[in-house]
């Protein structure tokens, strides 16, 4: 009997799959545990529709990616923070910091895909990387300067 699989079945296939299995094995455990349907013309036609959905999601998703990806390249954030001598701040520039700064300029990125190797304590110029969806990275350029008191 052909099944579709609902979820992921270890040594059977993953969700979405269709497989052929023993007819027992479809009628007994699979399809009353939820793991699976049967391989209907109509199931199959609505595998097909939600899998065109996903693609076409994934898609929007890669265009959006690209695009703020072109946005944040070659972006150099302004920050000012009160400093001490030396050069030294008295608090420190975060990952939420850079993040915040980014939403001011309109682009939107949460305070996680920030990478900081530690929070920013010192003035000057710091490389740091943006992770976008799908892991990919983008470097921009922050300029920490003294405040005005």
């Amino acid at each position: 009997m052909q099944v579709i699989l609902t979820q992921d079945v270890k040594g059977l296939g993953a969700r979405g799959e269709t497989v052929k299995v023993a007819d027992g094995y479809a009628r007994n455990y699979l399809i009353p545990r939820g793991l699976a349907v049967e391989a209907s013309e109509g199931n199959l036609r609505q595998l097909r529709a939600v899998r065109a959905e996903q693609e076409r999601q994934a898609a929007r998703r890669q265009k959006e990616t690209e695009e703020m990806a072109a946005r944040l390249e070659g972006t150099v954030l302004r920050l000012r923070a009160k400093a001490g001598e030396g050069g030294r701040l008295f608090g420190s520039i975060t990952a939420g910091d850079v993040a915040g700064a980014l939403a001011q300029q309109g682009i939107k990125v949460e305070k996680r895909q920030v990478e900081l190797s530690g929070p920013i304590k010192q003035l000057g110029t710091h490389t740091v990387t943006v992770r976008l969806a799908g892991g990919r990275p983008v470097v921009i350029q922050v300029m920490v300067e003294a405040a005005e008191e």
